[in-house]
């Protein structure tokens, strides 16, 4: 396996403030790499660090240099926060961009790739937040390099443009171009990412493919029962072999198969207890990072589900034969926070 970046032992101190404490990792050519992690975690830091713009204690290379020794040609560096010159055109501002390389794509082929050819002649200003992301994004891929970093990519684009992204990186990481994404979107990651790993505390906690992570620390899928009586709800179904769970105002039932859910139905219709609505999940990459952070949010029992139906007590027309419509994982955003604004504590 040809390594396209690698660091060893990378350690950055801000005063007592530790940022990264001996990160180890390796992204392989043509690879695509998803670093996740709360706010404060190091991410920016660590980008900073793999890209040669912020000094820092143990070994990074990219392609066997160093950061700073590379041809600049070879990397493209979207930052977290970016701010080019307001008073100039979408198109202005990729023609500039671009000649500052030796070699770059042609302007027009960038602002159509991100989505832009209706508004290139639009001062940057006058742009949308989820446009001005997008002419930023434009501005990274000008050299067309070997090694894209791209730092929270989609923050503030609307769902159409994000996916209409991804699909730009997928056709970037399809010609071979290698990609180091930060993300607080499970669902980008998810998607985009070959391998993923979660950052906290400066430490890299865990690495592997989304499903390798999801299958090691994502639990099993989950029947969520909302009910005005969990304890009657948890007793009958505990009654018909199910692992239940009373909450407050729902009821969990852990490993439950899609099959299954007829039977659970069936077990509260039995001891006349209603339910509001049933919602079955299946484990996803969001799990994972709410496992290994520690991190929680109201309704986290559920994160990813949908709604397999609604009934009032006493409407016995639930899914008996256990249907379940679910989108995928990789449709689904992250509750995490998304909006970018955040700095990093340890940057």
């Amino acid at each position: 396996m040809n390594e396209a970046v690698v660091a060893a032992d990378v350690r950055k101190q801000y005063g007592e403030t530790v940022a990264l404490d001996g990160v180890d990792l390796s992204v392989a050519d043509g690879e695509v790499f998803g670093l996740i992690g709360p706010n404060g975690a190091g991410k920016t830091t660590l980008v900073r660090a793999l890209t040669g713009t912020t000094a820092v204690d143990g070994e990074v290379s990219v392609h066997g240099e160093t950061p700073t020794g590379i041809d600049a040609d070879r990397i493209g560096l979207l930052p977290q926060s970016f701010a080019p010159p307001a008073r100039l055109t979408a198109r202005e501002l990729v023609d500039y961009y671009g000649g500052l390389y030796d070699s770059a794509r042609d302007t027009d082929d960038i602002l159509a790739t991100v989505g832009l050819e209706n508004d290139a002649d639009s001062w940057y200003e006058t742009l949308s937040g989820g446009q001005q992301r997008r002419v930023c994004v434009g501005i990274a891929l000008v050299n067309n390099p070997d090694v894209l970093f791209l730092d929270e990519p989609t923050t503030g684009i609307d769902p159409a443009g994000r996916r209409s992204l991804w699909s730009v990186l997928e056709g970037l990481a399809e010609g071979g171009t290698t990609i180091f994404l930060t993300s607080h979107s499970m669902a980008e990651v998810e998607r985009l990412a070959d391998r993923v790993g979660l950052l906290q505390d400066g430490r890299l906690v865990a690495v592997g493919s989304p499903a390798e992570l999801i299958d090691s620390h994502g639990g099993g899928s989950r029947l969520v029962i909302e009910t005005d009586d969990s304890s009657a709800a948890a007793d009958a179904l505990a009654a018909e072999g199910f692992e239940a769970t009373a909450e407050p105002t729902t009821v969990v039932i852990a490993g439950v198969s899609p099959v299954d859910i007829g039977d659970a139905v069936a077990a509260l219709s039995a001891a006349d207890v209603g339910y509001e609505s049933l919602t079955w999940t299946e484990p996803s990459l969001e799990d994972v990072y709410l496992q290994l952070t520690g991190e929680t949010f109201e309704g986290a029992a559920t994160p990813g589900g949908s709604v397999v139906a609604e009934q009032t007590a006493g409407d016995a027309s639930a899914t008996q034969a256990g249907t379940v419509s679910q989108d995928s994982a990789g449709s689904q955003d992250s509750t995490a926070p998304q909006d970018g604004t955040a700095q990093e504590g340890a940057r």
